[in-house]
């Protein structure tokens, strides 16, 4: 069978092992930062200079907002290019488990499910060693899945 038939189904391309997703988390913290940073000092402008105390209820509700802009950073990276700027040096991309663009919905419950993911100290994403697909809780839960994608051919 020629492998431009239609009928065949085109090979899956391998999930990312586990070390290119904690290479790009870590990248990754440095955008979180910045915008953390931006989400302190409108925090401390709304307080008059005072900083917020964690134990109280503008202290959860500046720890909701730190953990929404990081989602709404994540999410829209996947959805616009299937990357967030951690994830480009390692050639990592999320895709929908056909290979197409996952949905909004689909990317809010890998965010999600990734965040519980790390408060029980990465366990998720360690399920990734055992899993015969080599996917994390994260990319079950949400129908999509993390790649490595090949190196660009140089010209």
């Amino acid at each position: 069978m020629a492998s431009d038939d239609p009928l065949r189904a085109p090979a899956p391309r391998p999930s990312s092992h586990i070390g290119w997703r904690l290479l790009a988390l870590l990248y990754d913290l440095f955008p979180a930062l910045a915008l953390w940073f931006v989400v302190g000092a409108v925090s401390l402008q709304l307080h008059g200079g005072e900083p917020v105390r964690a134990d109280t209820l503008a202290g959860w509700l500046e720890l909701v907002a730190l953990w929404a802009v990081t989602g709404a950073y994540a999410i829209a990276s996947w959805r616009r290019g299937g990357q967030t700027l951690g994830m480009r040096p390692w050639r990592l991309k999320v895709e929908a488990r056909d290979g197409g663009t996952a949905s909004w919905r689909a990317l809010s419950i890998r965010y999600a499910v990734g965040t519980v993911s790390l408060l029980l100290a990465g366990l998720g994403f360690w399920w990734a060693w055992v899993d015969r697909d080599r996917l994390t809780w994260h990319d079950r839960a949400s129908g999509t899945r993390l790649v490595r994608t090949e190196k660009p051919a140089r010209g």
